[in-house]
């Protein structure tokens, strides 16, 4: 399990906008980004919750944000239609289609998942699976 994934970007106020629009169907809210002495960014977790959440940020060493090649941030999705709602919202606001929702029976008999990149190359999985709706609510 993790605390926190946090993603660099080059354009906060853009990202900020697709991750608000794509966590929202599988029930991540922005959060208050404290002011920790480091680079502006922003919060995503599940409601009434602290840990773990997902972090857009610009990067600490103040180099330009980059995509990280074989990176991949996966959100469990509570429903099927949680990762359709979230692949689309994804497409529907910049993202990159990179591979559409649908049953993936090779990574398990109840897997469905839809792949993606954000507007700035970061990969991006929704996953649905029996066992992660019970730890995701």
């Amino acid at each position: 399990m993790f605390s926190h994934i946090m993603v660099g970007t080059r354009d906060l106020e853009s990202l900020t906008r697709f991750y608000d629009a794509v966590l929202a169907p599988i029930g991540l809210e922005r959060g208050h980004q404290e002011d920790d002495g480091g680079p502006v960014g922003h919060t995503w977790r599940r409601p009434g919750t602290a840990w773990p959440h997902f972090i857009v940020q610009y990067p600490f060493n103040e180099r330009p944000a980059t995509w990280g090649n074989g990176v991949q941030v996966s959100f469990a999705a509570p429903s099927q239609d949680a990762v359709d709602r979230a692949w689309k919202a994804a497409i529907d606001n910049g993202g990159n289609d990179e591979g559409a929702p649908g049953p993936r029976p090779h990574y398990g008999s109840d897997y469905y998942g839809a792949y993606c990149r954000d507007p700035e190359g970061n990969k991006l999985c929704f996953v649905h699976t029996a066992e992660l709706a019970r730890i995701s609510l």
